[in-house]
């Protein structure tokens, strides 16, 4: 796997990492602009890829839940060492949440290529050339970019700032009462409910959170646990408080699965993988 990313420990600069895994561990090659990375810069990049594959995270507590509970047993031997894979940092994950507004998924993903082909630094990893997503300065001194508007280069801006200033930080994310923290990041321009769950699950790495704002991970959960169709979100948030600390891994497993059973054209239960 090779990724390319402002590293946000080593003063956002531009990594390239290529991880292989020859036998059990991961293994991370690090690399910069203008050649290898010094050990600070390496330690940083390996550091935020552990987060990015959620590798930062104690899993035996999770493989113990599925001994616990029937639906999340079923969903973990189908989808087998299944864990979330994040954005590069939350300030990526902030930008896709702008850049996305109002438009459609393959459009917005077309953008966000555009500016960091234009913006990004390049990095080559492993004989390969990437260009990363532009580090925060870039997007504080952002004027124009051919498919956004105004108001969302202003509030891209108004993101880079807060990553400078540290208001970003997985630290700082994943630390403190729960709802405190969602209100940080609505308060940010242009990120509102569904944004800053995005942020704090997708970004920061969050394991514990139960999306209330997300329908298509509510419609999983009714189908999933054979609650009728007007189960409400309180009803949801019930058992989803059985699943703790891991409401977010668990949610991986259920849209994963919802997404699969919907492309086959069948939705019901999830069956056990054994049968």
């Amino acid at each position: 796997m090779r990724l390319a990313f402002p590293c946000e420990d080593a003063g956002w600069q531009t990594v390239g990492v290529c991880l292989t895994q020859p036998e059990v561990d991961v293994v991370a090659q690090v690399a910069v602009a203008d050649g290898d990375a010094d050990a600070h810069v390496a330690a940083a990049a390996g550091e935020q890829c552990r987060r990015i594959l959620s590798l930062d995270v104690d899993a035996d507590g999770f493989a113990e839940l599925g001994a616990r509970d029937e639906v999340v047993r079923i969903l973990q031997e189908r989808y087998p060492g299944l864990r979330p894979v994040l954005f590069a940092s939350p300030y990526e994950a902030g930008a896709w949440a702008i850049i996305g507004q109002r438009i459609r998924i393959r459009q917005a993903a077309a953008i966000k290529k555009r500016i960091s082909e234009e913006l990004g630094e390049r990095v080559t990893v492993d004989g390969v050339s990437m260009a990363a997503f532009p580090a925060p300065a870039r997007l504080v001194a952002l004027s124009s970019v051919a498919g956004l508007t105004g108001r969302k280069i202003e509030r891209l801006g108004a993101l880079g700032q807060a990553a400078l200033e540290g208001r970003l930080s997985p630290a700082r994310l994943r630390t403190g009462a729960h709802e405190e923290r969602l209100a940080a990041l609505r308060r940010l321009p242009g990120i509102g409910p569904f944004s800053a769950e995005l942020i704090l699950v997708r970004g920061a790495g969050e394991p514990d959170h139960f999306a209330i704002d997300e329908r298509r991970l509510q419609d999983a959960m009714r189908r999933a646990c054979a609650l009728p169709a007007d189960a409400d979100v309180d009803q949801l948030a019930q058992i989803a408080a059985r699943w703790r600390p891991f409401r977010s891994w668990v949610s991986v497993l259920l849209r994963t699965w919802l997404e699969a059973e919907t492309d086959r054209g069948r939705l019901g239960r999830p069956a056990s993988a054994g049968r």
